[in-house]
């Protein structure tokens, strides 16, 4: 599945419990977070097929992340670790259906070489991956219509203010 979608997809779940900021941002980043085994494409694309959903699609990367980001926030270190591993999870998840045949997810890697494949998988530039971001955008766009913040709001307050018409 597409990374925006999973970063809105951390940013909307979010917003459906009483998170700060920060927790929301960390969120978006618990998210995404598998897609960092992506960055082997700088090594050519023999690399990325071989890597992509390797070492970030995996349990023991998504408690590593989980925790990191759980030892940032300030509060409620607990219930933020719960919630970013599920987000993870939640990546995993979409991406077993929305990453196209082909593409399996390692969930035990290094461990295991076992792997989770679904033959019946969305093609990676399909309706039902547009059908998911547009998802994820409209409840992104009413989030900030309710509750007046972006997933910007972090990481560019200002922008964030203008968008939401708050001067």
């Amino acid at each position: 599945m597409h990374v925006q979608t999973h970063i809105l997809s951390g940013w909307c779940v979010a917003n459906c419990f009483s998170c700060t900021a920060r927790q929301r941002l960390f969120a978006m980043i618990a998210a995404s977070a598998a897609d960092m085994d992506g960055i082997v494409i700088v090594f050519g694309q023999n690399a990325y097929w071989s890597y992509h959903h390797t070492f970030g699609h995996n349990v023991f990367t998504g408690l590593l992340v989980s925790c990191a980001l759980a030892a940032l926030v300030q509060t409620r270190r607990a219930f933020s670790f719960v919630l970013f591993l599920a987000l993870f999870h939640l990546h995993l998840l979409m991406d077993y259906y929305g990453s196209g045949p082909g593409w399996c997810i390692p969930y035990f890697w290094p461990l295991k070489t076992a792997v989770l494949c679904n033959r019946h998988a969305w093609e990676f530039y399909s309706w039902q991956n547009i059908s998911v971001f547009v998802v994820m955008f409209l409840w992104t766009v009413l989030i900030g219509m309710n509750y007046r913040r972006t997933p910007l709001e972090l990481i560019m307050p200002k922008l964030d203010r203008q968008l939401v018409g708050i001067k």
